[in-house]
């Protein structure tokens, strides 16, 4: 059982803090990756939930390798989003806490293997499809701005 599965079979769906990882990845003609989420079937930025004793770092990594195939190294930390809110389409309600990374990739191979991924696709920054939520709008514009260790 997953620290969220645990978590809520304590308090059920209401309003809890959930810690998030993930990032920015670029490839050479400096095009964004995004992924279709299943859960809510719009795209966004690859990453998630941190488990119980996994760092910041670890969880980044370990999620973009499920989401995505690919093994990355941190190179800078673009910003923490941490006032803003989300539901999901089971009813769970969370303040996510996002730690945002621009994101090299040292290996692997792109694939849509895990089941939380629809699509895997590199768009245009400037030019995105419409983002799952707020919290990855403003790090977009934060990645699109230079930004580097951005509090929100």
């Amino acid at each position: 059982m997953n620290y969220i599965q645990w978590i809520r079979s304590k308090v059920g769906r209401e309003k809890i803090f959930l810690n998030f990882a993930g990032g920015c990845v670029v490839n050479e003609e400096g095009h964004i990756l995004l992924q279709k989420r299943h859960d809510k079937q719009m795209w966004g930025f690859p990453g998630g939930a941190l488990e119980l004793g996994e760092s910041i770092e670890e969880a980044v990594k370990r999620e973009i390798l499920e989401e995505t195939g690919l093994v990355v190294e941190l190179k800078k930390l673009i910003g923490i989003y941490s006032k803003y809110f989300d539901s999901y389409p089971n009813g769970d309600k969370a303040q996510t806490i996002v730690h945002f990374f621009e994101l090299e990739v040292v290996g692997g191979e792109l694939s849509t293997f895990d089941e939380e991924t629809l699509e895997l696709k590199f768009f245009d920054p400037n030019e995105p499809p419409e983002l799952v939520n707020k919290q990855h709008e403003d790090a977009l514009a934060d990645y699109l701005s230079g930004g580097n260790c951005i509090i929100r």
